[in-house]
């Protein structure tokens, strides 16, 4: 069983979720010194990580994100306090990414309106 396990659902469907989590692993390996690895599925992805008293998997999927953590006897002494920073790095990059999809979401009309002029420019000409 897990020391720690942190759950989380979002909207961002599994392409998103991937940049999310792949950013996840990048700032673990900086601020943390996590060895991390990147497993990517069909239906979810799964990035193994770990270090001197601590490994773990964070598993994403289309709409969820699930953490658990094994953390050794040292640091099994900071569970609390490493469970609340895991949340909350989580979610900033929750509240960081929802504007870059709602932007994507918007860059995506804006292009298909922008085909749709040049297609109907094209049958006038």
């Amino acid at each position: 069983m897990p020391d720690i396990h942190i759950e989380r659902e979002h909207t961002l469907g599994l392409e998103q979720a991937r940049k999310l989590v792949f950013r996840w692993a990048e700032l673990a390996e900086e601020k943390f010194d996590m060895a991390c690895s990147y497993e990517e599925g069909k239906t979810s992805d799964l990035v193994s990580f770990s270090r001197a008293g601590v490994n773990g998997e964070l598993k994403v999927t289309p709409d969820r994100f699930e953490l658990d953590a094994r953390l050794g006897f040292l640091l099994g002494v900071f569970k609390d306090r490493i469970e609340t920073e895991i949340g909350k790095n989580l979610d900033e990059l929750l509240a960081h990414e929802e504007p870059l999809k709602a932007l994507d979401v918007a860059i995506a009309e804006v292009s298909a309106k922008s085909a749709a002029k040049k297609t109907a420019s094209k049958k006038k000409a």
